[in-house]
């Protein structure tokens, strides 16, 4: 089929939209948008690039390339005089790098400015800061910069606003898989799960390695005991073992994982020798007598304080958080970074937290996925999503986040649908095995006072739905918060959450344990209708709402639709991207980087459709919106589902791409009801 019989085709489905009702539309799961606005959609190629002559295929098509070649380019790249060294970047003198010529970048001080790209519009987002821009002469707003003030440093103003960071001496030491979980490993081992077979912890004993013992991933001692680092919970570093005081019999690291405490009986040696204590209590003089401390055989045995025998902290008696009307941004794989988290507790958000990240991944020290647990300050409220397959490595992630990073609540995914994540027995895959999500749920809570929460689908099938009857279950095991997102594993994304699913769990659920709701919010309209549906509903979780409307928090703060303006619009893309360049860098790498998020983010937004433009409001988030002309030529741009659109937004706001510029979206998720579906 030629062009000309396509543009045919689409005019008449635009003209036979057009005189449909707005409940035949609404049928159609189409957005009713009013006559006037709509337009026949524009005429594009079958791979649905632009005519523009400047954005080609390749723009937006990515050639898959070998590893061999993509380290090859990297090199090149390296020495590539825009590729300046940042220590002569920020001092403007050649001679300030330490490593002189076995740096691996360009000193050509003078090659680098003749080459640099034009300074972005705008002033340098380090600039308010306190001290100078870390980037110095690498800065896209270098221009702005006050002369004689020499570059700042970046570890400084990240660490006044930025927390969560991994430490590169704790990073080096889970590369050699040093790093001993005393907590977890004997929480394992009272539940069971941890003998010599299921073990993965390396010992270095035989190697005559000296002790390593880490405080907050901050330093590292060496003696010549055990061989390990171990995670220390009493923020102090430690070097020879000695005996515990006080204050750090909990987090005491020893060789083994603690024994079980044994009922005292006549029969016990102890009652021979006339050490008996008629197992009313464990004594002080028990607690110091050795290394190897007592492990309790179950949660409701060590009550008693190391000191003075007086009741302590129950284990079950967590620091609670009560999640009741607050509004929970959903972590959100790859758009819910750090800058857009900003974003939306500025228009907000009460609850934020950090993308996903995989337990394996964690401990094996990846910088990449370490980047997915930092945290702003402006995160008042903030936890961060694991996911794992097996209870020894959330057990040893959950210690480990706990030592390293400051967190509110540690969230365990059970509910992700992706396929490379499912095949490992992980996410939704966890739904299948009862017994598995028990021993990593009662493994996980046994060791952090910080509450563990649990996000879960309806079921793996569809038609299947089986949450209902482990409701009760979760928070046996030790979960203060489950959310329930009201889709199966196999429906994905498509089809309407099932909200009367929800309800029907959050009234089986026991008191103690609260339920939150996910699914197709995206207006303050839904947000009341399941308040209201379902009382005992803590509160309900937003995801895909606040990616097409971040503004979808204040809306239901502030009980209105709010007709928001192009303008209104662009202003929170530039918040984004400050946000993004205080944190991915002002340099052409940072500006890249959030360019690549911004448009990620771009291939959501494009779905709204403005609320003065629609037949029937609300608009539902599964309804597929027409092309429309918009009431400007930026809010018609806003609307375009064309890449190169979206592109020509981010050159508004970073410049023009560089050239060779790829992006091809990375979500291709089945947002919308199906054809099968009505």
């Amino acid at each position: 089929m030629d062009g000309s019989s396509v543009a045919l085709v689409e005019e008449a489905k635009a003209t036979e939209r057009a005189e449909k009702t707005p409940g035949e539309l609404v049928a159609k799961a189409i957005v009713p948008v009013k006559r006037e606005f709509l337009r026949p959609p524009p005429l594009r190629p079958c791979n649905d690039v632009a005519s523009d002559s400047k954005y080609t295929p390749s723009t937006f098509v990515k050639e898959k390339k070998s590893k061999r070649q993509l380290k090859r380019e990297r090199r090149q790249e390296q020495k590539s005089a825009l590729n300046i060294c940042s220590e002569i970047a920020k001092t403007g003198n050649v001679n300030a790098c330490p490593y002189n010529e076995k740096c691996r970048f360009s000193h050509d001080l003078e090659a680098y400015k003749a080459q640099k790209p034009d300074d972005l519009e705008g002033s340098c987002p380090f600039t308010s800061a306190e001290g100078a821009c870390p980037y110095g002469l690498a800065c896209r707003f270098s221009g702005t910069h006050k002369d004689g003030v020499a570059a700042g440093n970046l570890n400084l103003h990240k660490k006044n606003s930025e927390i969560n960071g991994l430490n590169k001496d704790v990073q080096k030491l889970l590369w050699k898989n040093k790093i001993r979980f005393p907590k977890a490993d004997a929480k394992l081992k009272l539940l069971g799960l941890l003998g010599k077979a299921n073990s993965k912890i390396k010992t270095f004993e035989d190697k005559g390695e000296g002790d390593l013992k880490v405080s907050n991933g901050t330093h590292a001692t060496n003696d010549n005991s055990c061989g390990e680092l171990v995670i220390d919970s009493d923020n102090k570093v430690e070097g020879s073992p000695k005996m515990p005081e006080e204050d750090d019999v909990e987090g005491f690291a020893t060789d083994e994982p603690r024994p079980t405490k044994k009922i005292k009986s006549a029969t016990n040696e102890e009652c021979c020798t006339g050490n008996a204590d008629n197992g009313a209590s464990v004594q002080e003089k028990d607690l110091g007598k050795s290394c190897a401390q007592i492990e309790p055989e179950s949660a409701t045995d060590n009550i008693f304080s190391e000191s003075d025998g007086s009741l302590k902290l129950h284990p079950r008696e967590k620091k609670l958080i009560d999640f009741r009307e607050k509004l929970y941004l959903a972590p959100l794989t790859t758009v819910g970074n750090l800058p857009f988290r900003r974003v939306c507790k500025m228009l907000g958000a009460d609850v934020t937290c950090g993308e996903m990240a995989m337990c394996t991944n964690l401990l094996q020290g990846q910088a990449s996925e370490w980047a997915l647990l930092r945290r702003h300050s402006a995160e008042d409220l903030f936890g961060v999503q694991i996911c794992g397959a097996y209870p020894d490595t959330v057990a040893r992630t959950v210690e480990l986040i706990d030592q390293e990073c400051e967190v509110d609540f540690i969230d365990i995914n059970m509910g992700c649908p992706i396929d490379i994540v499912v095949n490992k027995g992980a996410g939704s895959a966890l739904l299948t095995k009862p017994m598995r999500m028990k021993n990593i749920i009662e493994a996980a809570s046994g060791i952090v006072d910080k509450p563990i929460t649990v996000k879960v689908r309806t079921g793996f099938l569809e038609g299947r739905n089986r949450v209902d009857s482990l409701i009760a279950d979760i928070g046996q095991w030790g979960a203060n918060v489950v959310t329930i997102h009201g889709r199966s594993r196999q429906q994905r994304y498509s089809k309407l959450a099932d909200w009367e699913y929800i309800y029907q769990c959050a009234r089986k659920a026991p008191e103690a344990l609260q339920v939150l709701g996910n699914g197709d919010i995206f207006s303050y309209l839904d947000w009341n209708k399941h308040k209201s549906g379902c009382p005992e509903l803590s509160t309900c979780m937003i995801a895909r709402g606040a990616l097409v409307k971040p503004w979808i928090f204040t809306e239901i703060k502030e009980q209105r639709h709010w007709d928001i303006s192009s303008g209104e619009r662009l202003n929170i893309l530039k918040d984004y991207v400050r946000c993004g360049l205080e944190h991915w860098g002002s340099d052409t790498k940072g500006v890249e980087t959030t360019r690549h998020f911004m448009l990620e983010w771009l291939s959501y937004t494009y779905r709204y459709v403005p609320v003065g433009l629609l037949d029937v409001i609300p608009q539902q988030l599964n309804w597929r919106p027409p092309s429309y002309f918009g009431r400007d030529d930026l809010e018609t741009l806003m609307a375009s589902d064309s890449a190169a659109d979206w592109i020509r937004i981010s050159e508004m706001l970073l410049g023009k791409v560089p050239p060779g510029f790829t992006f091809a979206p990375k979500h291709k998720s089945n947002a919308y009801d199906r054809a099968e579906n009505g």
